[in-house]
């Protein structure tokens, strides 16, 4: 069997920046376990898959070591895909996935629109142990999705984190969001995520639907400039709804297009 792959660099607009994702395009679902096996021999963050659907596509994604519920970057990664070499011609992307409906639009400039559900954080304790794995001595709070948000005030402390991974897989939430208000950003952030499989996501869209509304709320805006990344950067914009959903944009890069054979 051969399936074509592309890898793309999502909320980047040229290659080696943002976060890679990788995307194949099936015709019918394969069995888990083999999409799994993919995943884990293409060793990026995640992979992701579609299947075509009625007017709209079925979208899957997968880390090295499981299947997700959502991700931000490797959705804009598969609608790039789809607009920019498979020849869509629709304007609205409609996607099903385990979040439910995932709607994707384009502008004219190249920008790519993810519409997502919103996910609003509850201000929890410190977890015992939580500031020591990251390295921090304090934080202004933490609060909780199904990541933890780790918010600090000072944003020259988020690039030189060298979290000890092994103690952060231990807490049980997806990933480890540290954020800080932005030089040149209203907010940045790095992504841990070792219990999944990442060690860190150089940026994650889908903890942007946490994210941004808590700097939105903290801020008093809705329209937010944001950066992910330690090394490795990328770039989004991200606008807060009244309706309970957060549009998520940004740009993707072609990095290859090649054949799977298995």
């Amino acid at each position: 069997m051969q399936l074509e792959i592309f890898q793309v660099d999502a909320f980047s607009a040229q290659p080696f920046g943002g976060n890679p994702a990788a995307v194949i395009p099936l015709e019918r679902w394969l069995a888990d376990d083999l999409l799994q096996r993919i995943a884990e021999e293409n060793n990026l963050s995640e992979t992701a898959y579609f299947v075509k659907n009625g007017e709209g596509y079925d979208l899957r994604w997968f880390t090295p070591a499981v299947e997700v519920d959502l991700c931000g970057h490797a959705t804009l990664a598969a609608a790039w895909v789809l607009f920019e070499q498979l020849g869509e011609q629709a304007e609205v992307l409609r996607f099903n996935t385990r979040s439910g409906e995932l709607r994707v639009s384009r502008a004219a400039d190249g920008l790519l629109a993810m519409d997502f559900p919103a996910k609003q954080p509850v201000a929890v304790e410190t977890p015992a142990g939580l500031l020591e794995a990251l390295g921090l001595s304090s934080a202004q709070g933490v609060y909780r999705t199904d990541d933890y948000l780790v918010v600090i005030d000072d944003a020259a402390l988020i690039e030189p984190l060298a979290p000890d991974f092994v103690a952060l897989a231990a807490f049980d939430v997806r990933g480890i969001a540290v954020t800080a208000p932005g030089r040149g950003f209203d907010f940045v952030t790095r992504w841990f995520g070792p219990r999944v499989g990442v060690n860190e996501d150089p940026v994650t869209g889908s903890a942007h639907t946490s994210l941004a509304p808590y700097w939105a709320e903290r801020l008093d805006k809705s329209s937010l400039r944001c950066e992910q990344g330690g090394a490795r950067k990328g770039q989004l914009q991200c606008d807060v709804q009244g309706n309970g959903r957060v549009i998520i944009s940004g740009r993707g890069a072609l990095y290859l297009r090649g054949t799977v054979f298995i």
